[in-house]
């Protein structure tokens, strides 16, 4: 259909924009804001000829560089007054004297929608298939509930006949001033428009005009948006810790497009997800994993489901994907992009492994928690092993502490793996001092009302020491053994491998941690002197730094490939 018409892209760039000084040529996102529109129209398929109108020089040098065509525009259009209409019916004849020839279609183009597609481009021109259309604006659905202002009776008036929600009211279209595009003859001095005219509907993000700093700021953000794909599980077995790390994760990621990946057999995690709010999908298996991310198209797939194997991270990679694990040990974790591990320490030499509490993620309760005052009598105590707790060092803690002449209360928090809930409430529940719980949501207040805690190496460890409770741990399995930070100097006691531990000893240390207040002190200060609050953002400036390498590489690849066609 268009083989036939030429078709011309006006990119109207003055010099003298006055709301955001020389913005033209100011780098958005690292590139110049007038090359966001040039590569639209050059990439269209149907499009002849780019040309810049402009009084500029810098304009006209940076233009060309990417390669548009420029007409210079007199210093009559160049003013505060200057109308589009006029300006692009002079570079439209221009062009037109050095080409010999007339345009068929005209478009006008605007440098200030910097996120208009080059889809949303074609479309508007494929409208001209219907030969009656005169002219195709780019509009937004921009339908609220508005009001009006009668000058004459000095009053404010509904726009509407019922109040209802947005979605409810009929649709009501704003003009984007992306796009005008018209016939060529209906392009004059004094207006660019016919009248049968259509509309292209664009998205919110597409129709961003930069007209301020502050459509300059969402815009930088619309460009800076990464779709993130987080694969993650949970189940009694397992815990919560991973999905809980990937909601804390997905809830700071605010300008950015995120989608959990949950395994149909961790139902546990499907609920959890579910509950949540965000996208996400299920997948039956390892092909259906891959045929969803497929769809999705992710720029970077978090794994947050412990040891990764080497074939599925290979995958991953071949795909073209930027790949982020935690807590994995596995032969993956070595051709991972990154590997943050806030528990367990890893071979140093490898350099794309992020180790220590600086990459721990607190949750959200944990930032508004004040820190513990530590005062002389101890009252509460808090045991909290979570998980399965395979060897019941719940069991054993609370029989040491009962050995003892201590009578206050003692909370209890199982998890949700732990198989001998009953037993437990069933040897205790003669005991008023003994509360049982299990799948708390407001930990953070358990921990802050208690005076001693005992817990495992898990990361029930970096909360703690955000509100800095003097804590005995006891570790549930050798992996926990491994745990550096679990140590008096960052005020822990740590009594090694549970399994092994003698109840006398955790009733020696239980009893002289009541007794010395300013051994607790200590504990304490120690503890508030390690400041947790920072880790989304540590990962976030790894991650950054990471994916641009990640990036450079991709096109230096891609640079050699074309040179070798």
């Amino acid at each position: 259909m268009f083989n036939n018409n030429m078709i011309l892209v006006v990119i109207p760039a003055r010099g003298g924009s006055k709301g955001i000084p020389r913005k033209n040529l100011r780098l958005l996102d690292n590139k110049p804001l007038i090359s966001y529109s040039i590569e639209v129209a050059k990439a269209s398929q149907y499009v002849d000829d780019v040309v810049v109108t402009t009084d500029d020089s810098q304009i006209a040098l940076i233009a060309e560089k990417f390669g548009a065509s420029v007409v210079r525009r007199s210093e009559e259009l160049s003013n505060d007054d200057a109308l589009l209409d006029p300006v692009i019916h002079d570079a439209m004849i221009q062009k037109e004297k050095l080409a010999f020839d007339e345009y068929d279609i005209v478009i006008t183009l605007q440098p200030t929608s910097p996120l208009i597609k080059t889809e949303t481009l074609d479309e508007s021109i494929e409208k001209f298939e219907d030969f009656s259309l005169d002219s195709v604006i780019s509009v937004v659905d921009d339908r609220h509930l508005s009001w009006g202002y009668d000058e004459n009776h000095q009053r404010y008036f509904p726009n509407y006949i019922e109040r209802a929600n947005r979605e409810d009211l009929p649709k009501s279209f704003k003009e984007t001033g992306a796009i005008l595009a018209t016939r060529r003859h209906f392009v004059q001095e004094n207006s660019r428009l016919g009248t049968n005219i259509d509309i292209v509907e664009v998205s919110r993000e597409e129709s961003v005009n930069i007209e301020t700093y502050e459509d300059w700021w969402l815009a930088e953000n619309y460009l800076r948006k990464k779709k993130i794909a987080l694969v993650v599980n949970a189940s009694n077995e397992i815990g919560t810790n991973h999905i809980d790390r990937c909601l804390a994760i997905a809830s700071k990621l605010v300008f950015h497009e995120v989608l959990f990946l949950v395994d149909e057999h961790y139902q546990l995690g499907v609920d959890i997800v579910c509950k949540s709010n965000y996208s996400y999908k299920i997948y039956e298996d390892l092909g259906d994993l891959f045929k969803i991310l497929n769809e999705y198209g992710p720029h970077i797939v978090v794994n947050d489901i412990l040891d990764t194997s080497e074939e599925y991270i290979s995958d991953l990679k071949e795909h073209g994907y930027f790949v982020v694990n935690f807590e994995d040990l596995g032969v993956g974790s070595g051709i991972a992009d990154v590997v943050f591990d806030d528990l367990y320490e890893h071979d140093l030499s490898e350099e794309n492994v992020f180790t220590g509490y600086k990459y721990f993620i607190l949750n959200d309760e944990f930032y508004y928690q004040p820190a513990k005052i530590i005062t002389n009598d101890v009252n509460r105590v808090l045991v909290a092993f979570g998980g399965k707790d395979t060897h019941n060092l719940t069991e054993l803690v609370i029989d040491s502490i009962l050995s003892t002449n201590y009578n206050g209360r003692i909370d209890v928090i199982v998890g949700l793996g732990y198989e001998g809930l009953e037993e437990l409430i069933s040897k205790y529940e003669s005991n008023p001092l003994i509360q049982i719980y299990r799948n708390v949501t407001n930990i953070s207040e358990f921990m802050f009302k208690a005076d001693i805690i005992f817990t495992s190496a898990n990361k029930s460890i970096y909360e703690i020491c955000s509100i800095g409770i003097p804590t005995i741990c006891l570790c549930n399995d050798v992996r926990e053994e491994t745990h550096s930070f679990v140590s008096q100097n960052n005020g822990f006691i740590n009594l090694g491998l549970g399994e092994v531990v003698e109840k006398q000893d955790i009733i020696d240390e239980f009893i002289n941690l009541v007794n010395d207040y300013e051994l607790r002190r200590q504990l304490h200060e120690r503890m508030l002197s390690i400041d947790l609050r920072y880790g989304f953002e540590n990962i976030t400036s790894v991650v950054e730094e990471e994916y641009r390498k990640f990036e450079f590489n991709k096109i230096s690849k891609r640079s050699d490939y074309e040179d070798i066609q």
